[in-house]
Formats: structure tokens, sequence, C-alpha cells
């Protein structure tokens, strides 16, 4: 079986290490020895230090190595969405398999990617896609298959996380850690896409297409990241017995008018430290979720790096080997659910809101006032000390309320009426609170 490999950076060069140092096992597994038949790189001349290949095997035209008749399964590792989709649908379409770690693409048009696999007859796999090594999206698509998956809940980026878990243990500010993750390597030097969360949300509408039977892209998905969760908040988490993560959360429940759709969403939340993913700490990941037959399931492991990556990568090339050689095709995209995504605003939750007011009577009553028109219930309410700084003419104080769960939009709304009022300095805090606490 003979591999197109396009990208050799960090986790490409991690597949031509591993394949070189299995080779034995690999061909024992899948029935026939595995061979690169050509590496597409942007340049044939860099040094890759003692990278076990022949020379001769680098390539700077993907295409044509795509399409040459001695390749039959395209490995595809250097990301974006053009020109690998692309390279990735002529390769489908020509009854190629293709394995993939692009997640960007998959969100964003997998849809162009599954049809030309069934075009083409050809298998497309994505392990590596999300959480690196955690075996997660196969069970996901082949394991659960004959359940009904009601919510998954993950922790699916590892910078961020390592960035919370830093200022959950040492009390620092946000601008600290992201430098502490930086220099130890799990920031990039632009972090946007961590810590703006639109790393989380592709992989969010990976998993949720894949746990509901509907195609799910990145922009059906809610996406706030984490750079505005400040120390205090992390504070007031401990002190209510929980922590903060940022979460991917896809739930399957009913609309306004009664109809089954989904909801995906990314943003930082508050969860309990009972909770199965409160103790994921570093940069591991970690995907909690809930079958009406299985229950409550839970994959935790390293979610990036070269290594990590290419261990799915080269499990989905032993898949699709074996394949290919039993004349085999697995399981297409399954989307016949084709649920509605539900607005934000329609999804439930709860906030944690922490106001900063005049200290004086009635104070707490004309808030309690604004909750009640908004039907939003409130669950808690502590009051910090007085003296925090004058707000109108009386001394300051802070309100902390946490609310029952309800529509976002009623609570987002409630949270704007609370900006208004002129017994509230400002509204220092707004987190949304999940997990049962």
């Amino acid at each position: 079986m003979r591999l197109a490999l396009l990208g050799c950076g960090t986790v490409g060069s991690e597949v031509v290490r591993l394949l070189h140092e299995q080779s034995a096992d690999l061909a024992a597994r899948i029935g026939a020895p595995l061979e690169i038949a050509g590496i597409a790189v942007r340049r044939v001349g860099r040094d890759r230090g003692d990278l076990p290949v022949d020379p001769a095997l680098f390539t700077t035209d993907p295409l044509g190595l795509i399409k040459r008749d001695d390749v039959d399964v395209v490995v595809e590792v250097v990301g974006g969405i053009e020109p690998a989709r692309g390279w990735l649908v002529e390769a489908l379409r020509a009854g190629k398999s293709v394995v993939t770690a692009n997640k960007a693409l998959l969100a964003e048009d997998g849809a162009s990617l599954h049809d030309a696999a069934a075009e083409g007859g050809a298998d497309l796999y994505y392990e590596a896609a999300v959480a690196g090594a955690i075996p997660l999206l196969r069970p996901l698509r082949e394991s659960l298959h004959g359940d009904r998956i009601n919510r998954v809940t993950g922790i699916v980026n590892g910078t961020t996380n390592f960035i919370l878990s830093a200022m959950d243990a040492t009390g620092a500010g946000f601008a600290e850690a992201l430098e502490e993750a930086t220099e130890l390597g799990y920031a990039e030097a632009d972090p946007t896409a961590d810590v703006e969360g639109f790393d989380a949300a592709a992989k969010a509408a990976i998993l949720a297409s894949l746990a509901f039977h509907t195609r799910v892209t990145a922009a059906d998905v809610h996406r706030e990241g984490i750079t505005e969760v400040t120390a205090a908040d992390v504070a007031s988490a401990k002190a209510m017995g929980c922590t903060i993560k940022l979460l991917c959360i896809a739930a399957r429940g009913a609309d306004a008018q009664g109809r089954e759709t989904v909801s995906v969403r990314v943003h930082p939340a508050m969860i309990p430290l009972t909770h199965p993913l409160a103790g994921v700490g570093d940069a591991f990941n970690a995907v909690f979720v809930e079958a009406e037959a299985a229950g409550q399931l839970m994959f935790y492991g390293r979610g990036a790096g070269g290594a990590p990556t290419a261990s799915a990568v080269l499990g989905d090339v032993v898949a699709v080997a074996r394949n290919r050689l039993a004349a085999a095709r697995a399981a297409s995209e399954s989307a016949y659910a084709d649920l509605a995504v539900r607005p934000m605003g329609e999804a439930l939750t709860r906030y944690h809101i922490s106001l900063d007011v005049a200290d004086r009577p009635g104070v707490l009553e004309a808030v309690a006032g604004v909750f009640a028109r908004h039907e939003v219930s409130i669950a808690t309410v502590r009051q910090g000390p007085a003296g925090s700084g004058p707000v109108g003419r009386g001394s300051g104080a802070e309100l902390v309320i946490v609310t029952h769960v309800a529509p976002d939009a009623a609570l987002a709304a409630t949270v704007r009426e609370l900006r208004g009022l002129d017994i509230v300095g400002s509204v220092t805090s707004v987190l949304r609170v999940e997990g049962g606490l």
C-alpha cells in the first residue's frame, strides 16, 4: 500500500518516523507493507535532520503526486482550507482513500469531502482532527452508531486548558498565564485561534455532526474565547466550589415549536469540582458523552502534539489500507437526521453574574425585579463586603447572583437591563454555569 504524504512539518515528520520504526508491525496488522510514494512539501531542500526518508521522495507538486497511479492512500497534514480542499476532493473522486487531520476544512466544508468520497467510493478518515490521539471520532460514528447521543461536552483545546489551569493554580491573570503557555510551547506566537475559541469551534462542529447525524459547520457554532476571563472570575469560581474551563457543548433538544434541533456552542463556563471534566488539567483534552443506552462515557488524553496526532493518523491509515485490501469501504457519512441548529438565544444555560451596586436599602429588590421581568429565576445570591468603591450616592457593595436554567436570550436581556440601572455601578463579570451545580 503506497501513501502520498501532504506536509512534513511537526505531524508529518512524526508520521514518517512511526512508519519507519513500526513498519513490520504495521505490515502485519494490514496484511501488506506500507510504502511512502512521495511527500509534498513547500521547499524540497529544507534541512529535516535525521528524518529516515529518501530525499528523492520530496516534491513541490502535491496534485501531481495525488494523481499518480501508484498512490493508494493520501495523508494530509498541511491544514488550512485551500489548496487542501482541492487536493482531497481530487483524491477522493479518483477513488483514493484519504486520511486528514484538517479540522478547519472539515468544519467549514466537510460536505464537499464526504460528497467526493461517495462519488469515488473512497474512505475518508479524520480521527486526528479532534483531540489528537484520543480515540473519539470512530467511537462516535461506529461504536455508538446503535445508540442515541443526547449531549457531548468537551475540553478540546490544550492551550486554553493550560492557561485556565494555570490561572486556577496560581491566581495569575490571563496575560501572565498566556505568557507562560507561550514560553513552554503550548501557545503559538499568534494564539488567536486558540484563545478566541476558533479551534474549539471547528472541533465542536465535527463532534456535533457525528453525534447527531447532521451536517454542522463552524459557522453554526456560537463561539466565545477566554480573553475576558479574569483572576477575580477564577477566585469567584473557587468560592463556589467550581473551576472555569473552555467548553464545547453540543446538545440535542426541542426548539420553541417542539421540533428536535441541536445546539452547538463554545465558551468559558464554571463547572463544579465534582464534574468529570473539572480535574482535566494542563494541556490535556477530555470529552464527556451522554448517550441513552450507554450512559455517560469519558474520553481523556493528550489532545495535541506531533507524536499523539501522528498516532491517530496512523490508526486511520491502517483502517483504510485494510479496507482497500479487502475491496471494502467504511460506513459513509451519516447525515440522515438533518436537524436544524438552534440559535444561541434558545440554548438553555445558567449565568453567574457579579455586580458592583450601591449599598443601600431596596437594591436587592430592584435587582431581583429585573430578573423577574425576564422570567429568570435566581438560584443563589451572595453579597460581598461593602466599601469596594462609591456607586451613585452610597458606598459600594458586591452582589454575586447565580441563576436557574433559562434561555440564553432571556439571561442576556437581564444583564443588559442591569447595566442600565442607576444603582448598578458595573456588571463586573458574566460567566455561564454548566454541569449541575
